[in-house]
């Protein structure tokens, strides 16, 4: 903790100090520099979060409650009910018959058989009711605005998800089991690994890992075929003798590394393709540093897209390109695409876009983080260092599902002495990277906080560019449990063009539904195409109507690529195009995926 603080005090406390020092009467510059420096170390310390948000909202909700005396009766009433109903489900339970749970179970750790038991039962009981109660107690409130109310019921559950009675040893029946069968060493393994990584932290979690990039992670065969400063692009060795005419084009996100397309052989989406008779290309991101802070969402449209399209075309000349985006990367795929609506290229033949929102009216959860209170917190703090750090987004997202991804692990790895289990995805996920300071404060605040894409108002080169102006079809991918990028939210690109889209829903979340392999168990999907001319649907609509069917939805969308090709041509014998300036620099998976 010390150590912490020194740290505060070296990057953060010292540069004020010089810049107080620096002139008895502080000029406008110099004052909005030391704003920007406090701003920066606050938010170091409340990991982005905004205090002055967080007060705010809390005021209005007690102010609100305070006076709505129908509100506080109904509470009060319902408090009473819930400590007769677990009374008596108490009682019930200790005398070896009890009655019906009073509470719907909402958490997993709560349905394995150890908390079906006495004591236990009425912990988990007592604790699920509790967490209603406050919810109740936190919405539905007169007067009291939607977004202040949904930061008054997160910041709630938050304190909630750790008071739970799983995270305590006494109260979790699985811990108390694990420290009798083995005399206590799970408590002494878990202080061990707590004390290991508080005094010597990893770069990443990804290091314990049996996944090493390049091995048995992002170890597709391919080269390399041109870099500039922001990204590399690879070229895949195709699998089968001939391939469809039109190359696949590729824009992962540069929120992480671009391998989540690309992870272990049986869940990479890029092995599935050229195996299916694909010639992918894929972006790899740089993980951008300080001197990179100035780069701009029209550098990452410029010398990413457009400069990876310029390649794939001269490398399989005369045609077209089959384009697809994942997250931010399919939001920026959109912006490219209506730009070359607007200048009339028609170098694309489709658009596939997984988990990627356009319109941001309705962005889900993290919308949280995202008002002007928040992002002068998160722009200072970016200012400070060129860029926003990489546990900066992660912390974000595990905040979004504490139990799965904050409290869960750690009682696992501490309490229960659990060495931590990393699968493909997981190894993933721990690979964080930075954004650079320009990029990720336009990018905050013209789509998530002013939706200007939507709006047609997102310029680029000065001049708004239009979704209404794409006439390619379109295959977007929506999750049915995503957190990150809502289906509904994803669903809106319907009204947004006035092509065909088929817009299929799958089971999963933001990551786990899009990276499902092609024989998933446990997946299913529906989907519908929706034609110009045709008569709008609305999301709740079209969820209840469309026929579900089992299975992933891979195949589904290789098939709907091959049906946009125009026919099969000879797989291409060599990588790039040396004579045009794109030859072979290197393996895949490339250099810029291993920066940290």
């Amino acid at each position: 903790m010390l150590k912490h603080f020194e740290e505060i005090k070296k990057e953060y406390v010292n540069p004020i100090t010089q810049l107080i020092e620096k002139s008895a009467i502080l000029d406008k510059g110099t004052a909005d520099d030391l704003d920007k420096e406090f701003l920066a170390a606050l938010s170091k310390v409340t990991k982005g979060m905004s205090p002055p948000a967080i007060v705010n909202a809390y005021i209005e909700w007690i102010s609100h409650l305070m006076i709505s005396p129908g509100k506080q009766m109904l509470l009060m009433q319902s408090l009473f009910r819930n400590m007769l109903k677990l009374g008596k489900y108490g009682l019930s339970s200790a005398s070896g018959s009890p009655t019906e749970k009073p509470a719907k179970n909402s958490e997993r750790v709560f349905e394995t058989e150890a908390w079906q038991s006495f004591p236990f039962n009425l912990f988990s009981q007592s604790y699920l009711m509790a967490k209603q109660w406050v919810y109740d107690a936190s919405t539905d409130i007169e007067g009291m605005s939607l977004r202040k109310e949904e930061l008054v019921s997160f910041l709630n559950s938050q304190i909630l998800e750790m008071l739970s009675p799983a995270n305590f040893p006494g109260l979790n029946p699985e811990i108390n089991a694990a420290t009798r069968e083995e005399k206590g060493e799970n408590i002494r393994r878990g202080l061990k690994y707590l004390v290991d990584d508080l005094s010597k932290p990893k770069i990443s979690d990804a290091e314990e890992s049996e996944f090493i990039v390049g091995e048995n992670i992002a170890a597709t065969p391919g080269k390399v075929i041109f870099q500039n400063q922001l990204m590399e692009l690879i070229q895949y060795k195709p699998t089968t003798e001939q391939v469809d005419a039109e190359p696949v084009l590729i824009v992962p996100p540069w929120i992480m590394k671009y391998y989540i397309l690309d992870l272990s052989e049986r869940n990479s989406m890029v092995k599935y393709l050229v195996d299916q008779g694909k010639n992918v290309f894929m972006m790899s991101w740089i993980n951008p540093a300080e001197d990179e802070r100035d780069m701009s969402m029209e550098d990452y449209l410029n010398h990413g897209f457009m400069d990876a399209l310029a390649a794939v075309k001269s490398v399989i000349p005369g045609k077209q390109v089959h384009a697809v985006g994942y997250c931010i990367g399919g939001t920026l795929l959109s912006i490219a695409a209506a730009k070359l609506a607007q200048d009339n290229d028609h170098s694309l033949k489709s658009i596939s876009l997984f988990t990627a929102q356009t319109d941001f009216t309705e962005p889900g959860e993290i919308q949280l983080f995202l008002n002007d209170s928040q992002l002068a917190f998160v722009e200072s703090r970016m200012w400070k260092q060129g860029y926003l750090e990489g546990d900066g987004m992660s912390w974000a997202f595990k905040a979004l599902r504490p139990a799965d991804l904050i409290w869960g692990p750690a009682v696992h790895r501490y309490l229960m002495g659990q060495e931590s289990n990393y699968n493909d995805l997981m190894t993933w996920n721990a690979d964080s990277t930075r954004m650079p300071y320009r990029m990720h404060a336009d990018y905050l605040r013209c789509l998530y906080l002013n939706n200007e894409l939507a709006d047609g108002k997102f310029k680029i080169d000065g001049k708004p560019v239009s979704l209404h102006d794409i006439d390619v079809p379109f295959f977007v991918v929506g999750t049915l449990a995503d957190h990150v990028a809502p289906w509904k939210s994803v669903f809106k690109i319907h009204r947004l063009v006035d092509s065909e889209v088929t817009f299929l829903l799958t089971s999963g979340g933001h990551n786990a539904g899009i990276i499902c392999g092609p024989d998933h168990p446990r997946r299913s999907y529906q989907m519908h195409t929706h034609k110009p001319g045709d008569k709008s649907i609305d999301a709740d609509t079209w969820v209840n109507t469309i026929e579900s069917k089992p299975g992933s939805w891979w195949p589904v969308w290789s098939e709907w690529l091959s049906k946009q090709s125009t026919g099969k041509r000879k797989a291409p014998a060599t990588f790039g195009a040396a004579r045009k300036g794109y030859k072979a620099l290197r393996d895949a998976p490339g250099h810029y995926v291993h920066v940290r």
